[in-house]
C-alpha cells in the first residue's frame, strides 16, 4: 500500500494510491471530527482471508474510488470495476495555492485505450472533497461511476435530489440463500421511494436505512427529466445530491453531482447480507452511493441499447483519439444541531451551499459552486 495525505483545514484525507481508493477523510466541524466515510474491517487485518480471484478494491474496500466501468467488466480483461478502482496511480504532482491543494495521480493502466489522471482538491475552510477524473483518447465507450460508501452505526434518514423512479435489477444480489440474503423484489420499479416492493411482499422506505435485517441489495435511482421547449429530456434539476443523516453519529453526510452527466445514483445495501469471506456476515451498516453513467449488468450493457437507454437515460462515455471526458464529484460533511432533524433539500446561494432541514432550520457551509459547472 502506498499512501498520500492531503491536509487542509477542515479537511484530512489519506489515499491508497495503490488502488486510487480514499483510505480515510476526517472533516473537523467546530470541536468535533467528523469520519464520514467506510473503511471495510478486513483492510487492516492481516489474518484476513480472500477467496481465489478476489478483486483488489474489496481486498482493499475503502471510502470512495472511480469506476471505468462500473461494475461487471465484460468487455476489456480487467476486474469488477475496472483498473481504476484495482490498480496503481502514479503521483505526479501537488500544488499548493493560496487557498488551496490540489494533489494529481495518473493510472499506470489504460482504459479502453484512454489515459485517466485524478485530482483532488481541498479549500480552505470548505468541508468538501472536489474531485475530477479526466479520460483522454482511447476507443470504443465505457460506463464510470463513484463509489461512495458511508456506514451508520445505527441507521439514518436518505434524501436525494427529485428522481423519478428506482429499479432494482433483474437477479438480486444473493440469490443463494447458503451464502446471504436479500430483502428486495427482483427486478422491480417505483416512483414512490417511500414504498419499495419486498420479496416478501409490503414495502420498504428507501429514504431510511436501513429497509431491513441482514441483507445484501441493490437497486438504480433515475434523476427526474423536464421536457426542454426543443422537446429533448433533460435532468430536472442542475445540481445532483444524496444526504446522508446519521444517527449515532450526529451528522450530515452530502455527496454532490452534476446529474446530466451522472444521471443515476446506485444504492448498495450492505448490511450483513453475505455470508461468506471476506464479508463472513461482519459488513454491516454499510451505504453505497454510486453515481454513475451506467447500467448495473456492466459493461457490456452500459455500452449497448438497454433498459435506461430506451428511457433516454445514457450509460456510457463515448471515448476517441480527440475526446476527453471530466468527472467530477464532490463528497462532505458537517455535524448535526439539535433540533434541526434529518437533511430534507439542498440549494447553492452563491458561495455557499444551503442545507434544509425537516423542522425548516437551515444551514449554510462553504462551497465553490463553479466546481460543478464545468
Amino acid at each position: 500500500m502506498t499512501t498520500h495525505s492531503l491536509d487542509l483545514d477542515p479537511i484530512a484525507l489519506k489515499i491508497d494510491a495503490s488502488v486510487g481508493h480514499i483510505a480515510d477523510l476526517k472533516i473537523r466541524d467546530g470541536d468535533r471530527i467528523l469520519s464520514p466515510l467506510h473503511r471495510a474491517p478486513w483492510v487492516d487485518d492481516p489474518q484476513a482471508e480472500f477467496p481465489a480471484g478476489t478483486a483488489p478494491n474489496v481486498k482493499r474496500l475503502s471510502g470512495d474510488f472511480f469506476c471505468a466501468p462500473f461494475g461487471r467488466n465484460d468487455v476489456e480483461d480487467a476486474p469488477s470495476h475496472g483498473w481504476p478502482a484495482n490498480s496503481a496511480w502514479d503521483h505526479l504532482e501537488t500544488i499548493r495555492q493560496d487557498d488551496r491543494v490540489t494533489i494529481a495521480f495518473r493510472l499506470k493502466r489504460r482504459v479502453m485505450g484512454a489515459t485517466v489522471d485524478k485530482r483532488i482538491t481541498l479549500i480552505a475552510g470548505h468541508p468538501f472533497v472536489y474531485q475530477e477524473h479526466v479520460l483522454v483518447g482511447g476507443a470504443g465507450a465505457v460506463s464510470a461511476a463513484h463509489h461512495v460508501m458511508v456506514h451508520m452505526a445505527d441507521g439514518g434518514d436518505l434524501a436525494f435530489s427529485p428522481k423519478q423512479s428506482a429499479w432494482t435489477p433483474p437477479e438480486a444480489l444473493e440469490p443463494d440463500s447458503s451464502r446471504g440474503r436479500s430483502i428486495l423484489a427482483y427486478p422491480a420499479q417505483t416512483s414512490d421511494l417511500t414504498a419499495f416492493p419486498l420479496a416478501g411482499g409490503g414495502f420498504a422506505d428507501l429514504t431510511r436505512y436501513p429497509p431491513g435485517e441482514r441483507h445484501e441489495d441493490f437497486l438504480t435511482l433515475v434523476e427526474e427529466v423536464q421536457v426542454e421547449a426543443s422537446g429533448n429530456k433533460a435532468p430536472g434539476g442542475s445540481l445532483g445530491w444524496s444526504a446522508v443523516s446519521r444517527n449515532a453519529e450526529q451528522d450530515h453526510v452530502i455527496v454532490l453531482k452534476r446529474p446530466e452527466l451522472l444521471p443515476v445514483t446506485m444504492l448498495w445495501m450492505s448490511n450483513g447480507g453475505r455470508d461468506y469471506a471476506p464479508w463472513s456476515g461482519r459488513h454491516t451498516g454499510v451505504l453505497g452511493i454510486e453515481d454513475a453513467r451506467a447500467s448495473p449488468l456492466g459493461h457490456a450493457d452500459s455500452c449497448g441499447e438497454n433498459e435506461y437507454s430506451r428511457s433516454g437515460v445514457p450509460t456510457a462515455f463515448a471515448l476517441g483519439p480527440d475526446n476527453t471526458i471530466i468527472v467530477r464529484q464532490v463528497i462532505g460533511a458537517c455535524a448535526a444541531r439539535a433540533g434541526y432533524g434529518k437533511v430534507t433539500g439542498i440549494e447553492v446561494e452563491s458561495d455557499f451551499l444551503v442545507l434544509q432541514f425537516v423542522n425548516g432550520g437551515k444551514r449554510s457551509v462553504n462551497y465553490a459552486p463553479d466546481f460543478l459547472a464545468v
